[in-house]
């Protein structure tokens, strides 16, 4: 009997340990997800099809399994995206207005967007984020700042992912900045600057795909050289990270933007949603993603860092 009366109590330890130690198991495991862009290396051709078994996924490298892989084609599929200004730039960024109005036109009916100014380490809205086109271009005007007025452009980069205008967790996430990407509170490049990795991990959090358009500032300590090259090399870094690109034409402003902005639509046109399980040790994380992929012909734009989160139940 009292033999028995030890395994009663065994199993019945047992059975309240086990929903607990189930949780914690379950913690061990994480989830995230990512916007891809693949594209043809040719211009003029068709994306190959690509399949589930054509992905290796690795997550702080370690490998990781794919849980979702599907081209974002339905007509339900959401994207907000961005036009973000620096209120510092040259005043002959008037010569882009129109192709601006153009690209921002062009945008299918699924596409909400706005326009944002970079102001003193914000990101401020001159209009609401809306499907309405037409709306969005009232609020485009030359920026009229003095040089240096955006403070820094991942102050307002971070800015905007802690204050996106819209709480639909269902829709991409895409920004397009136009600065000259100089951080004016550490103008050398340094890959390491606080500033620029604050902006990356906060971009990353927000699920923000960044693009960059390289324009001048007024200031004349921006048009030097070592600036240019400072600025373009920090945009790389940011947009590197989300999975976007940087544009950019020399060490001088570019001639026109159509050819960006071309690029950017097909880029919309082209995404996949990437769902992954990979380990986690317990609260969110953003982490490295490295991602190969086994169709020839191919151009892919991945981000170099996801959010992984606890994976749900």
């Amino acid at each position: 009997m009292k033999n028995a009366g030890i395994a009663v109590c065994f199993a019945m330890t047992a059975l309240l340990a086990a929903p607990v130690f189930a949780q914690v198991e379950g913690q061990l495991g994480g989830q995230g997800e990512a916007v891809v862009t693949i594209l043809p290396k040719h211009d003029g051709e068709v994306p190959a099809s690509v399949a589930n078994q054509d992905l290796s996924v690795k997550i702080d490298g370690k490998n990781a399994k794919v849980t979702k892989w599907a081209p974002f084609v339905s007509p339900n599929n959401r994207v907000e995206l961005v036009l973000l200004i620096d209120s510092g730039a040259r005043n002959s960024l008037g010569r882009q207005m129109d192709e601006i109005a153009q690209f921002i036109k062009s945008l299918p009916p699924n596409v909400k967007a706005a326009i944002g100014y970079m102001e003193n380490g914000n990101a401020t809205f001159a209009g609401p984020l809306t499907a309405d086109h037409d709306q969005v271009l009232k609020a485009l005007h030359l920026p009229g700042g003095s040089a240096g007025s955006s403070a820094s452009p991942y102050f307002c980069l971070s800015d905007l992912a802690k204050r996106w205008p819209s709480n639909d967790s269902g829709a991409r996430r895409e920004v397009v900045m136009v600065t000259n990407g100089v951080d004016n509170y550490d103008r050398r490049f340094d890959p390491d600057d606080p500033y620029l990795q604050a902006a990356v991990t906060d971009s990353v959090r927000a699920r923000m795909v960044v693009y960059a358009i390289y324009w001048g500032d007024q200031g004349l300590a921006n048009r030097t050289g070592a600036a240019n090259n400072a600025g373009q090399n920090l945009l790389a870094e940011v947009t590197q990270a989300t999975g976007g690109k940087s544009f950019w034409e020399g060490s001088g402003n570019p001639v026109s933007f159509e050819p960006y902005f071309d690029e950017l639509s097909r880029r919309l046109k082209n995404q996949y949603e990437l769902g992954f399980a990979s380990p986690l040790k317990g609260k969110p994380e953003v982490e490295t993603l490295k991602l190969k992929l086994s169709a020839p012909g191919t151009e892919v734009s991945a981000p170099q860092q996801v959010l992984v989160v606890p994976r749900t139940q």
